[in-house]
């Protein structure tokens, strides 16, 4: 797993909970000489840092058959130097963990890392997903692709961060926090959290840390000089958010049990990383978390109750790493109605078309397609450059294909209906089903059209029959891997963002492919294991 105490301590308790048999142990609990492995089964753990792996090896090496389990599974673990023929420390650990009769399995929430830098020859064809529990709250709920938010959201300016925005962002919590406990969870009483996540600077987290300690500071010392300023903002919070609630009341709750609060610096100086398990679980009634790296990655934060979240970057965000810091993700559904993002803008609309593109990527292999097509976009990279193995790895051509459906005269007239475009892509969706037309392509194509039929082109159906026949083409399955749809097939559509193309073969069958002719970035793995989607 990921290289932090915190996580390992996380995880490896969860096991020990579990009842697993046999019980779960830490690496460290069996390199002593006097452990001796054979002739047993083991479930072992161990962080992702070059030492650790290294005494493991030392320990495990030639044991046969071992099943390495990967967590976070694209974070440390792909081979950063593959475009150089060489291997990064941790990739060849694992590399050598694994042998040659190893196995090899790993857990992400984001893939494309693994697929694009074909890390220890994985098959996507092989890929499991697995559906999140039922009280889970995940992207469709904070990056929803129509209807409103079902919590609070606080959108700021992008013209940088101003400790006002932050401060207000406290202050919401502590509201937020008294109401439940007064008017929710009565007569019971909850602690809570709120993650403040700026930057992964130390110096940044020092600043963050002044900043929350001083208006808190201000609260308790009543003679402050801030002291009536910060009581009115709290009492205006709640009149404007409750209006059922006594806003007296909720104030009073707030001071009187202000000092009932912790502030935990996760990811910065050692003495703080001691009280991490303060973090995850909050054994105050106000937690405050000022996070960088570690928060990013795979920490459960439980009974979070706001996220005040601005790191943002210069160029390209990077997908995979945004998409593993919604760390407001998890069981939040008691309180969701209370929970408040507070977020620039400009970055939440990045934010929230990181998890657009991930969605249709990952439509794919949930319909079994295999391979897939990663986007990005002029702000929007899906991985880290130097992770694309580029022997394998096309860019700027990718298409996106779904399932194999029966081609029928009803899907022609269906294309060359007389509707208005967003009426025909409806129509053709209803007629292909959610497997060969998946909703989420539809409500992307939808949500990013703006109203403008011009935006979508669907063409008239292509017989690929006549297509020569090579070695990067299988006709029965209408799959290519240098793709169908160039400039002749798009035709005069030029001013088309939003391309759909029914291809069908000789055998009655036929495939969507979905082109997007803009400011999107298509790449797609051509590794010898791909299906050409």
């Amino acid at each position: 797993m990921n290289d932090s105490v915190d996580l390992l301590g996380q995880n490896l308790g969860r096991f020990k909970a579990s009842g697993l048999a046999p019980a779960a142990r830490n690496f460290s609990e069996i390199v002593d000489p006097a452990v001796v492995l054979k002739g047993q089964s083991h479930v072992i753990f161990c962080k992702k840092n070059g030492a650790d792996l290294r005494k493991l090896l030392e320990k495990i090496g030639k044991v046969k058959g071992i099943v390495v389990i990967d967590d976070e599974a694209d974070f440390a673990s792909p081979n950063a130097k593959i475009n150089k023929g060489e291997k990064t420390k941790i990739n060849k650990l694992i590399s050598d963990l694994i042998g040659s009769d190893g196995y090899y399995i790993g857990v992400t929430a984001t893939p494309a890392r693994l697929d694009l830098n074909n890390t220890f020859d994985n098959d996507s064809n092989l890929w499991v997903d697995f559906p999140p529990h039922r009280k889970y709250t995940g992207q469709d709920i904070f990056f929803p692709l129509d209807g409103g938010v079902r919590y609070f959201q606080t959108l700021l300016p992008d013209s940088g961060s101003d400790p006002r925005h932050a401060r207000k962002a406290l202050f919401g919590f502590l509201v937020n926090v008294a109401y439940l406990n007064l008017y929710v969870n009565a007569p019971l009483e909850k602690n809570y959290s709120i993650l403040i996540h700026t930057s992964g600077k130390k110096a940044d987290h020092k600043t963050d840390w002044a900043n929350a300690h001083g208006a808190l500071t201000a609260l308790i010392q009543r003679s402050s000089a801030d002291f009536e300023k910060y009581t009115r903002q709290i009492w205006t919070l709640s009149r404007d958010r409750f209006p059922d609630a006594d806003s007296d009341i909720i104030t009073s709750y707030v001071l009187e049990n202000i000092t009932r609060h912790s502030i935990v610096v996760l990811n910065s100086e050692r003495d703080w990383k001691d009280n991490s398990s303060a973090a995850t679980s909050p054994t105050s009634l106000f937690t405050i978390i000022i996070g960088g790296n570690i928060v990013s990655r795979g920490v459960t934060l439980d009974n979070l109750l706001s996220m005040y979240f601005t790191r943002d970057v210069q160029h390209k965000i990077q997908q995979d790493t945004y998409i593993q810091r919604a760390r407001m993700f998890g069981s939040r559904g008691e309180y969701l109605n209370f929970f408040e993002l507070t977020i620039p803008q400009g970055l939440y609309l990045d934010w929230h078309r990181c998890f657009v593109f991930h969605r249709l990527a990952l439509a794919a292999i949930k319909e079994g397609l295999g391979s897939l097509v990663w986007l990005g976009d002029t702000r929007i990279q899906a991985v880290s450059s130097a992770s694309i193995d580029r022997s394998t790895v096309d860019l700027d051509r990718g298409e996106m294909s779904f399932s194999l459906f029966p081609f029928s005269d009803q899907i022609a007239q269906v294309i060359n209906g007389s509707g208005s475009v967003f009426e025909l892509i409806e129509q053709l969706a209803a007629a292909l089903g959610p497997t060969a037309f998946p909703e989420y392509l539809l409500r992307y194509i939808r949500g990013t059209s703006s109203g403008m039929k011009t935006a979508i082109a669907i063409h008239d159906p292509i017989p690929i029959a006549g297509y020569s026949d090579g070695s990067d083409i299988d006709k029965d399955q209408i799959l290519r891997k240098r793709g169908f749809i160039g400039k002749s097939q798009i035709g005069k559509a030029t001013s088309a963002v939003h391309h759909l193309f029914v291809l069908y073969n000789g055998k009655g069958n036929a495939r969507l492919v979905y082109k997007f002719i803009g400011s999107i970035q298509f790449i797609k793995n051509n590794a010898s294991h791909d299906t050409g989607i």
